[in-house]
């Protein structure tokens, strides 16, 4: 097949406080025409520096050292002007950003921006730019899109606006298409909708993509070849099935083996200890060998070539060579793969009789007032009991999040009554049972960056909620911190450093301490890791796993992302639209979903397995399937501990389909 772009020996430099240090470590790689080509690694290894060298879009400290970039044949590296890259830039390549909100212009229409891509690469104007544009917004999926043109970001959700995104990306008709991880923060089946969209429009368009990610769920689906990145290195590429199903190189190896669907419940999961290397410093050899248990000693020394295993296939790890044969060859991670893995562990029953920590009783939360007002949540109950993790899942726009900042008092219900221990904690309290909260139930945030002031060193952020009692002198406030810091596996002194100074991980961590440190009972985690590369998701989840069983902590896990919660969580609740739709136990919920909703959300689980994803079929959700005008629906327990929001007839149609066992 012809390579439509092929980089040679490329070496990339940053200029950071007078330290030069070097991303990009003399790489090479083909992508050939109309495949779908996915870089994949943890945050930092110089996945999106090499993709935007592609595209002349290197920041001032940037500099390309050496090496060459041929696409079709033209050497890129030599375009000097910003004249020479515009012939480049979105015409024959282009690229899809994270964030769609921060790539669209908010005081502009969604029309107007797509239409501004035809005019500058098609050269159309007026009537035919506009017809292009609306032709675009169509083939991405957006409904109505004569109406919807003259809408503005704002009024478009997440998953529409990344749609926008790629029909500015397609406008410009590119050959090349680089998608720098377009479906991060975006629910599982929004994300399964996006994916089959790109495939779609590969296919119209014939397309070249490169994926960059670090989920490895998407990279199953997407993905014709893989390229394995570490510390700026290539160090394994091969087709889908050859790195999936025979990893060489012992970070691959590592990366699939953190995967929570490939863990027992109850199990500690894998992860990869210690940190990416410091790029200022050159590694003398192979840079994943500090944190490679089995390394060879020649591993510290020099770096290995990179060695040919098929036709298909190569690895940068001197385990391949022949001199290197008794060291013993990686286990295939296949061995431990199975859509069951979770149920083959310890699953933790509530026992009879026990009273719950929580209790949320009717709860409604309501927002504006007449045609603006919004109930983000309807009617919610549940119980949560002590040392169980109750997971809430949902897509955006459920209502998880608003769930769990009114049992934290953030918000107040409009209706019904939140129970903790015995306790009405909802309305009005006095101020000593608002500091007996603080202290009991604490909360851990999405964003480990935003949560954490960038401004204050970690001592004052761990030590927040002491300093906000006032009930400690300094001396006690520091041995607290420096006490909490330990059990989340933060060394005394990172006390004096800021969060800039962290990996995402380790800042996770702050925000973990921070929690601890009120010695809490009840800790509400929302999208705590969905930020997090896989290996540091494994690192927060066995931390988050062993806290619950030194301190019996219960957690409340709000995620979208079910392949996590069924890993650590006892039971599952999935919320739509504010109403609770169904309620089980962790591995009834996967074995027997009755509710369609639930049924969608599982089915858009990505899987890391080439072959279970390019075969599965997502199920889509629609409402207009409930037909509720003769019979309301109300909750009812179906079988023994499992709940689904639904009237007579739905509720004999789901004992037909899952007969009670």
């Amino acid at each position: 097949m012809e390579n439509i772009l092929s980089v040679k020996d490329l070496n990339i430099s940053f200029t950071l406080r007078g330290r030069s240090l070097r991303v990009i470590r003399g790489v090479s790689i083909d992508a050939r025409k109309a495949e779908s080509l996915a870089i994949v690694g943890e945050s930092g290894s110089g996945k999106s520096v090499f993709c935007k060298a592609l595209m002349g879009l290197l920041d001032a400290n940037g500099r390309i050292d050496s090496g060459e970039i041929l696409y079709n044949n033209r050497d890129l590296t030599k375009l000097r002007t910003e004249k020479d890259w515009l012939s480049i830039r979105g015409k024959e390549i282009a690229i899809v950003m994270q964030d769609p909100m921060t790539s669209l212009n908010p005081l502009k229409t969604i029309g107007g921006q797509v239409a501004e891509a035809v005019h500058l690469h098609q050269k159309l104007t007026g009537k035919a730019a506009r017809d292009a544009a609306v032709s675009y917004l169509n083939d991405v999926g957006i409904p109505r899109p004569e109406r919807r043109f003259g809408q503005y970001p704002h009024e478009f959700s997440g998953g529409m606006r990344q749609r926008v995104v790629i029909a500015i990306a397609i406008a410009c008709r590119p050959k090349l298409l680089i998608c720098d991880e377009p479906t991060t923060a975006i629910d599982v089946t929004i994300q399964a909708q996006i994916l089959e969209l790109l495939k779609r429009l590969r296919s119209k368009y014939d397309l070249t993509t490169i994926y960059i990610t670090h989920d490895l769920g998407v990279v199953a689906n997407v993905a014709d070849r893989i390229a394995v990145m570490y510390a700026g290195d290539f160090v394994e590429i091969g087709g889908a099935e050859d790195v999936f199903y025979r990893p060489r190189h012992p970070y691959t190896w590592a990366l699939l083996k953190s995967m929570p669907q490939l863990a027992a419940k109850g199990e500690e999961l894998y992860s990869i200890e210690g940190s990416p290397p410091d790029l200022s410093v050159p590694a003398p050899g192979d840079a994943f060998a500090p944190r490679n248990p089995d390394a060879l000693k020649i591993d510290f020394v020099k770096r290995p070539p990179m060695f040919k295993i098929s036709d298909t296939h190569s690895a940068r790890t001197w385990l391949l060579d022949g001199r290197a044969a008794n060291a013993g060859v990686l286990k295939p991670v296949t061995a431990a793969r199975s859509a069951n893995a979770a149920a083959k562990g310890v699953i933790r029953q509530i026992p009879g009789g026990a009273k719950p920590i929580l209790e949320v009783n009717g709860l409604t939360v309501r927002f504006g007032k007449g045609r603006d007002r919004l109930d983000a949540v309807k009617n919610v109950s549940f119980s949560v009991y002590k040392g169980e993790t109750f997971g809430v899942a949902g897509e955006s726009g459920s209502g998880k999040t608003t769930l769990g900042r009114t049992i934290m008092r953030i918000y107040e219900p409009s209706e019904g009554e939140i129970v903790f221990k015995g306790k009405r904690i909802s309305g009005k309290i006095t101020r000593s049972e608002d500091e007996q909260l603080t202290r009991r139930i604490q909360m851990i945030f999405q964003d480990p960056m935003s949560s954490l002031n960038e401004r204050a060193k970690v001592e004052s952020i761990v030590a927040e909620g002491l300093l906000n009692l006032g009930r400690a002198s300094d001396r006690e406030r520091h041995e607290s911190v420096l006490k909490s810091l330990s059990e989340v596996g933060l060394r005394a002194e990172f006390a004096d450093r800021f969060p800039h100074e962290f990996s995402g991980g380790q800042r996770q961590r702050v925000g973990i301490a921070r929690a601890m440190i009120m010695s809490p009972e009840f800790i509400i985690a929302d999208e705590p890791i969905s930020a997090l590369d896989v290996s540091i998701r494994a690192q927060v989840l066995n931390l988050m796993s062993r806290l619950q069983r030194e301190k019996g902590l219960s957690y409340l896990f709000i995620s979208h992302d079910l392949s996590v919660m069924r890993y650590i969580c006892d039971r599952i609740a999935a919320l739509y639209r504010g109403v609770m739709v169904e309620l089980a136990d962790t591995e009834t919920l996967f074995e027997r979903p009755m509710h369609p909703y639930t049924q969608s959300l599982i089915s858009a689980i990505p899987q890391p397995d080439p072959a279970l994803e390019r075969n599965k079929s997502v199920t889509a959700y629609d409402p207009s399937v409930h037909d509720y005008s003769k019979e309301p629906p109300s909750w009812r327990e179906i079988e023994p501990r499992h709940f689904v929001y639904c009237n007579d007839t739905e509720e004999e149609r789901y004992k037909n389909q899952f007969p009670l066992r």
